[in-house]
């Protein structure tokens, strides 16, 4: 679009706005009026400052990604693999802390041969108690 399209379409929000600026005054009063005009600014300020060809291009821009993320089949075989990529991902390191656990179980478990009579009388009375 040209810049005089860009004006006329500023103009049209901006006097949409104050439309819905006197509405909202005669219906709620002074602070909803003050409110809303400053809303009706806000078109008029993004087309000086370049904003709201910014703001539409970037619509725009989302509208066609989604559309293309629905209809393209290339698109959900992306999204697909990209799931199963993060779901083994996850699944490995569940594995692999599982592993981990059962090694150190296994190394708890292992106890080593006592060496003379006085260790073997305390290693019989901590597994009676249950400490070993």
């Amino acid at each position: 679009m040209d810049e005089a399209t860009w004006a006329a379409f500023a103009a049209t929000l901006t006097l949409l706005g104050l439309a819905w600026t006197w509405v909202s005054y005669r219906r709620r009063g002074l602070p909803s009026g003050i409110r809303t005009l400053g809303f009706s600014m806000l078109p008029a300020a993004a087309w000086l400052t370049g904003t709201l060809e910014l703001v539409t291009r970037t619509a725009t821009a989302v509208a066609d990604w989604a559309a293309g993320l629905v209809l393209s089949p290339i698109t959900w075989a992306g999204i697909v693999l990209g799931a199963t990529g993060v779901l083994l991902i996850i699944t490995g390191g569940f594995l692999r802390d599982r592993q981990l656990g059962i090694a150190a179980s296994s190394r708890d478990r292992v106890t080593p041969a006592p060496i003379d009579r006085d260790l073997a009388d305390i290693e019989a009375l901590l597994k009676k108690r249950g400490d070993r």
